[in-house]
């Protein structure tokens, strides 16, 4: 058992400015995911130019923040966004959904797809292997952040959270090695097969939401909504769902469409 280390949330101040541990995290993971792109172009003689992929990760990035913190709000925050709608811009307190996050890019793809003359699912299945960059690395800003606390626990590496005197897992340090380094691996070696079109962002879509339906039974549900169906269900559990069965049927029909 550890006391969880009360990290500053502003690694940065100058003046009036604050630069938050989570804003960079959120920047190293982007970081990392634009290089390995350009890598991946490079090594596998892919068409992309360095321009494409930048202008690719802008629109990545404008999807991720929109849809990460409207999908917070309405999916975990609805009652704080009727009480006070400028709660919508406070991102540097935390407060982003995956699963709005992921509805921001898709829309953003499907903008970028149009502009450059691509298909939809030339443009996921090329950035799907490098989405659990920035997913484990916003995961390490939760964790410094003091959220995401797991549900009570007498494991050895368990945690005693601030103001707290019981021992909880660590949850967000279990979702980022498994949204991260492994969902990164299983993503890697897929693709770096060629595969039918869909294939990848398939296979995204069952590995991620099985790894966050099992993660989540680690971590306690928002105070402010508890269990949200059968009484054991959370709401990352009951979001997670639809993007198994989506990416199963993307699957089945990529790899039909190629027989």
């Amino acid at each position: 058992m550890w006391h969880y280390p009360e990290i500053d949330p502003v690694a940065v101040q100058l003046g009036p400015v604050a630069i938050h541990w989570y804003a960079i995290s959120y920047l190293v993971g982007i970081g990392m995911a634009w290089w390995v792109l350009k890598t991946i172009s490079r090594s596998r003689n892919l068409t992309w130019s360095d321009e494409q992929i930048s202008d690719l990760v802008f629109y990545a990035v404008m999807g991720i923040i929109l849809g990460g913190r409207v999908g917070y709000m309405l999916f975990y925050g609805s009652a704080e966004l009727m009480a006070n709608p400028l709660n919508l811009l406070k991102v540097w307190q935390g407060g982003m959904s995956f699963h709005g996050g992921m509805l921001g890019v898709l829309a953003s793809v499907y903008l970028f797809a149009r502009k450059h003359h691509l298909t939809f699912f030339e443009i996921s299945d090329f950035i799907a292997p490098v989405v659990p960059l920035g997913l484990g690395s916003g995961r390490i800003g939760n964790f410094i952040n003091g959220e995401l606390p797991g549900r009570l626990t007498d494991v050895p590496w368990a945690v005693v959270y601030p103001g707290e005197i019981l021992a909880r897992h660590p949850s967000s340090l279990y979702q980022a090695m498994l949204e991260g380094p492994v969902l990164f691996a299983v993503l890697w070696v897929f693709a770096a097969r060629p595969r039918p079109a869909m294939a990848v962002s398939g296979l995204f879509l069952v590995s991620y939401g099985m790894l966050r339906i099992g993660s989540e039974f680690f971590r306690a549900p928002d105070d402010h909504m508890g269990f949200v169906a059968l009484g054991w269900i959370t709401a990352g559990q009951l979001l997670s769902l639809p993007m198994v069965l989506l990416g199963i049927a993307l699957l089945v029909y990529g790899y039909r469409q190629r027989v």
